[in-house]
This record gives structure tokens, C-alpha cells and sequence, in this order.
């Protein structure tokens, strides 16, 4: 009897050394006369197991982990094959207590299937979703999203199905479907994950959107240090188009969508939409002045649907489930599932996708064990380079977009980020400032400008130079800088640098000032 083994071939998982354990069964299968196939697919997001091996046993796959090439021998001498007992043996994966409380929606098939397989997809429930779509129609199918209550999952959190339904009506020869795959926030790794392990969901999502605006063109935008993401959509691509899901007549509908992947430069701006568009058609990413918005007015003058990666992988699950279903997880105004990123100084970090209304402290406690350094956490980071410093006292603030605003934190793409209390904030503050220099388009004079000043006045307090002056002076620039700024890049810089003021005024007045309040 054949014996089917999984194995990661993610990022994470490759930089664990998936491939030596990968080599290391294949030869020790081979040696031992076993006929056995080695399944490479993305990671469940246990990432602190990776790499993790799983076999298909008659109780379900049964996995082990972490696993390094010299566990081998010893796993195969246990029956690994029959999923026997082990000291690296976990169980079945979806047993495990950090799967527990999750709702795995968007990323149900992640770490399941063989990302370049359209047959194992739809095995698992792939194309459904389109189905449903084409028989739905386009104004059926907007219907379906705007019902869903799914809002950007990039950051912004502005409605899917309003932006849907504006590019569907816009009138013009040609539309486009563009997905921001240009994953540049620290902490944030979901797009990476899904790209790499279930890229035919993204594909499908983007299919259905095409379908629904009446876009016959689509383009990914992945980062260029997403080098196994463009590979694993690629490849993906050309399993859809052979299989009829892409190309002239998608799935026999009449309806056609050509896709394309393209690598961007490196470049942290080019994760605003309309500087995203600038660098797909050959220019510097400069950022666009809005209005004309993108919907109208986008890709090459034309009207551009842009969603980002996660926002258009939870649409096969609305269109095969429901808008309403979907619509009954979450709080509030934040409907739906959030893939959760968490990194840092934490014991178990990986990926979660919960319903939105987890809180930060539940994230870090419960999924992720406390900090792995097992000192008292200080601050958490969310939302990326460009999110508030949260301190412990505000751990209970639910993951909801509405609920981080009123503590004046954003939610952003769901990376989470924790630091135990070695942690200098006042250096966290000139991080963000130093950021920003390296990172904006330079177009607008608040953050291009803003950014160098901030830094240099930050720097001033750090060596003890009129530390109260300074902070003063630093709280007006941000001022200016949120009021003034072209996009989220300068207007979102003093974000970090308030919260680390507001929160951790001790990290800044140790070297030399009192804070000076807000009233003063």
C-alpha cells in the first residue's frame, strides 16, 4: 500500500530546512523499500513546529514535528508510516488546541492540499465559489459580497461590495482586476502564507471579481522578496489556464480573464494602491492625488478594481456559503474572519484566523503562550511599521477596526508584534521616523520632509539635547504630518510615535525632560 507523506515548502518551513528533511525521507523511503510519495504543501501556521511532516493514516493525517533530517530513521523506526508513537509525534493537526478556537474560512485549505494541483483543489471545495458567481451573475454576485460586511483586509477596511459595485458600473471597454500582493509590514505574513500554500483560492477570487465588474484583465503585484510566492503563483496560473478556470472562456461561461503575475522592486509604497498602479505600468511609484479614485480611473486611465490578497481569497467562501454567513462572524462593523499574523517575543507565533472580537491579550496568551524570552510583556505593535505601541494596560481592546480607533491604534493587515519590557519605545519612535525617510515616494513635502526633520529632532532628545523643547516640537510635526500628507505613509508615521510618547513618556523623559503633556 502507497504511503502519502506532507511536507511544507513554504518560505518559513524551507528556511526550517523542510528540503534536507524532504531529501533525508526520500532516501530513507527508498532505502527501506517503502512505496511512499512526498506531497509538498504550504504550512498549517504552526510555525514554531515547522517543519512538520504529516502522514495520511485511517485516523486522518497524523503529523510530527519540528523535524530535522536526523529524526528520519528514528520516525520511520517508530512507524511513522502507521503515524506510531514518537517523542516529535503532535496528532492530527486539526486536534490541537491552537486550532481550537479558530474559524478557518479563508485559509481552511492552507497546509491541506497541493498548492499547484487544481485537482486537489477542487477536491477540497475549490471552484465552488466561481460557480455559485457565474450563476449568481455580476449584480448578484456584488450583492453577495456588500451582504457579506467584508471590508479591505490590506488595512484600510474600506467596504469590498461598494468598491465592487463602483468599478461594475463604471462604464468603459476595458476593466482591470488588480490584487495587492506587496506584503511590505513587519510582522505580516498571511498574503506570503496563502500565495505559497493555497494560490488557486486567490486566483478564484480574482475570477469572481473579473466576472462581477466586468474586468477581462487581472494582475498580481507581488513583492520581489516573495520569490517561492511568485513561483507558487506561476505556476498556479498555468494549472488554472489548462484546466479551463482562466483564458478565453472561463469554465465555458463566455466570460473571459487573463491573469499575470508581476514582481515589484522593493519598494514599501508600492503597497498604496495608486502608487501600486503607477509601478505596474513601468513608472516610479509615485503616489497618485485622489480623486480620480482608482474604480474610476486606475490601471492605464482605466476603471481598476485593487484588493488586496486576503480581501479577494475570502470571496469563494462568501460566494459558495453566503454573504450572510459570513456576515455572522465577527462584531460591530468588523464582519468576518481576520487571519491574524503574530511574531515577535512570543513562544508560539504563526498564523490564526478567528472572527474578529478576539482581544490582543487572548491572541498573545492563549495562541501564543506569553513571551519567549518569559519576560513581562511591555508593548504590542499592530498594523505594521505604521501601527500604535499598545501597553499592557490596554491588552483587552478587541480586534475590531472601530475599537483599535477609538484607543488610536489601527487594526491594519493583522499583524501583531510583541516586545517584552527590554524595550526602548523612544528608539521604537525613531524607527518609525527613519522609516518613513527610507520609505516614502517623496512626493509630498509633509512626509518627505517630515520625516527627515522628525528624525533628526528625535534624535536630539535621545542625547539629552532640550529634551522638552524637542518633544514639543516632535508632537507638531506629527501634527502637520497627519493633516498634510498625501497618503497613510507620512500620515500614518506618527502613530507609532505618539503611542510610544502617550504610553511610555518614561522612555523619554529618563533622558532628561518631563513630557510635555497635551494640555501644556
Amino acid at each position: 500500500m502507497s504511503i502519502r507523506f506532507y511536507l511544507p515548502k513554504d518560505a518559513a518551513s524551507l528556511a526550517l530546512g523542510a528540503d534536507r528533511v524532504a531529501r533525508a525521507l526520500t532516501r530513507a523511503a527508498a532505502a527501506r523499500g517503502l512505496d511512499a510519495t512526498l506531497v509538498r504543501t504550504g504550512s498549517r501556521g504552526m510555525l514554531w513546529l515547522e517543519p512538520m511532516l504529516e502522514v495520511e493514516t485511517p485516523e486522518g493525517r497524523i503529523a510530527y514535528g519540528p523535524v530535522r533530517p536526523g529524526d528520519i530513521e528514528s520516525l520511520l523506526d517508530a512507524g511513522l508510516a502507521e503515524g506510531g508513537a514518537h517523542r516529535l509525534r503532535i496528532g492530527r493537526p486539526e486536534d490541537q488546541s491552537y486550532f481550537a478556537r479558530q474559524q478557518r474560512l479563508t485559509f481552511g485549505r492552507c497546509g491541506v492540499i497541493d498548492p499547484a494541483s487544481v485537482e486537489d483543489y477542487r477536491a477540497h471545495g475549490g471552484y465552488r465559489g466561481l460557480e455559485a458567481a457565474l450563476a449568481a451573475g455580476p449584480a448578484g454576485t456584488v450583492e453577495a459580497v456588500k451582504a457579506s460586511g467584508l471590508r479591505g483586509r490590506g488595512g484600510a477596511g474600506f467596504p469590498t461590495g461598494i468598491k465592487w459595485n463602483t468599478v461594475m458600473l463604471a462604464q468603459a471597454e476595458q476593466k482591470y482586476v488588480v490584487c495587492n500582493a506587496d506584503e511590505g509590514d513587519s510582522g505580516t505574513f498571511a498574503d506570503r502564507m496563502l500565495m505559497e500554500g493555497d494560490p488557486l483560492t486567490l486566483i478564484e477570487g480574482m475570477t469572481i471579481a473579473a466576472v462581477a465588474v466586468g474586468a477581462t484583465r487581472g494582475y498580481i503585484y507581488c513583492r520581489s522578496e516573495y520569490p517561492h510566492a511568485f513561483a507558487a503563483l506561476e505556476i498556479a496560473i498555468a494549472a488554472a489556464e489548462r484546466a479551463g478556470y482562466l483564458g478565453a472562456n472561463v469554465m465555458g461561461s463566455g466570460h473571459a480573464f487573463h491573469l499575470e503575475v508581476r514582481l515589484g522592486a522593493g519598494a514599501y509604497i508600492c503597497g498604496e494602491e495608486t502608487s501600486l498602479l503607477e509601478s505596474l505600468e513601468g513608472k516610479r511609484g509615485l503616489v497618485r492625488a485622489k480623486p480620480p479614485i482608482p474604480a474610476l480611473k486606475g490601471l492605464f486611465g482605466q476603471p481598476t478594481l485593487v484588493n488586496n490578497v486576503l480581501s479577494f481569497a475570502a470571496v469563494p467562501w462568501i460566494m459558495e456559503h453566503g454573504g450572510p454567513a459570513y456576515a455572522a462572524y465577527g462584531m460591530g462593523r468588523s464582519l468576518g474572519t481576520l487571519p491574524i499574523q503574530l511574531a515577535g517575543n512570543v513562544k508560539r507565533g504563526g498564523l490564526i484566523e478567528t472572527a474578529f472580537g478576539l482581544t490582543l491579550r487572548e491572541v498573545i496568551e492563549d495562541f501564543g503562550g506569553g513571551t519567549a524570552s518569559g519576560r513581562p510583556l511591555r508593548a504590542v505593535q499592530v498594523g505594521g511599521p505604521l501601527g500604535a505601541y499598545f501597553p499592557e494596560s490596554l491588552l483587552d481592546t478587541p480586534l475590531d477596526y472601530e475599537a483599535f480607533a477609538a484607543k488610536k491604534g489601527l487594526l491594519g493587515h493583522g499583524g501583531i508584534v510583541v516586545f517584552d519590557d527590554t524595550v526602548d519605545l523612544a528608539r521604537q519612535a525613531r524607527f518609525a521616523f527613519e522609516f518613513c525617510v527610507a520609505e516614502s515616494c517623496g512626493k509630498c513635502t509633509p512626509c518627505r520632509i517630515g520625516a527627515v526633520r522628525g528624525l533628526e529632532t528625535i534624535d536630539k532628545v535621545l542625547a539629552g539635547e532640550s529634551p522638552r523643547e524637542n518633544l514639543a516640537l516632535v508632537t507638531d510635526l506629527c501634527e502637520v504630518m497627519t493633516d498634510g500628507s498625501l497618503c497613510a505613509m507620512g500620515g500614518l508615521t506618527p502613530v507609532p510615535v505618539m503611542s510610544a510618547l502617550t504610553h511610555f513618556p518614561e522612555d523619554f523623559s529618563g533622558r532628561g525632560a518631563k513630557l510635555p503633556l497635551a494640555a501644556e
